[in-house]
């Protein structure tokens, strides 16, 4: 069976589906299976996948029960629309709705090395359920003055899923993205986020003008 990883950001335009696109590419290229699946509303991801907008099955219909993960999955992405949005508000009244998203993804987890899974720009319950079925997160953060407050919060969410749901997950850092390191907020932020993270932030970061031009 691969491992799961959820890439979460608490707000959109941080560069996430960026971070889910480039992991992709360089998973593939070390010839690793790599699923994706796009959890957030908006289909970016399913977009960059070329992936049409009316493609059925997709992940709404995989969290409702319409739908296996197997049969919804098109050219290695599990895609989504804003269907994917009324899928949330179904789940919302559903016994063990945290734990959808685990359950749903049983049948294909083992065909594939990595599932990535990218997240909605929200805190909210189809980010917890990406939490709760994956094994490892990884925080994307823009390079933005409020950064540490955003990326706080997000790992207080990280913290919940795993007291109270998925006790093995593991925080593999924050990626710093929107990152023009000439400028002296991108500087600041990277050394703010340096201080309090340490080896938890990734030197790596993906500079403005790419993520501008793709982030979600």
């Amino acid at each position: 069976m691969g491992v799961t990883i959820a890439i979460l950001s608490q707000k959109g335009g941080t560069g996430k589906t960026t971070t889910v696109r480039t992991l992709a590419d360089i998973f593939r290229r070390v010839g690793l299976e790599t699923l994706a699946v796009d959890l957030d509303p908006q289909g970016n991801l399913s977009d960059y996948f070329d992936v049409p907008a009316d493609a059925e099955p997709t992940i709404a219909d995989v969290l409702t029960g319409r739908a296996k993960a197997s049969e919804a999955v098109h050219d290695n992405i599990i895609p989504a629309n804003l269907q994917l949005a009324e899928a949330e508000l179904a789940l919302g009244g559903k016994m063990g709705r945290e734990l959808t998203l685990k359950r749903a993804m049983r049948d294909v987890r083992q065909s594939y090395d990595v599932v990535l899974v990218d997240c909605p720009p929200a805190l909210g319950l189809l980010t917890i359920n990406a939490l709760v079925a994956a094994d490892h997160a990884l925080l994307s953060t823009e390079a933005q003055y409020f950064a540490l407050q955003g990326v706080e919060q997000a790992l207080e969410v990280i913290e919940l899923a795993r007291d109270n749901l998925n006790p093995d997950l593991e925080w593999l850092g924050v990626v710093l993205n929107i990152a023009d390191m000439r400028t002296i907020h991108s500087r600041e932020a990277f050394q703010t986020l340096s201080e309090h993270f340490e080896e938890k932030l990734f030197e790596t970061t993906i500079r403005a003008s790419i993520a501008y031009a793709e982030s979600a």
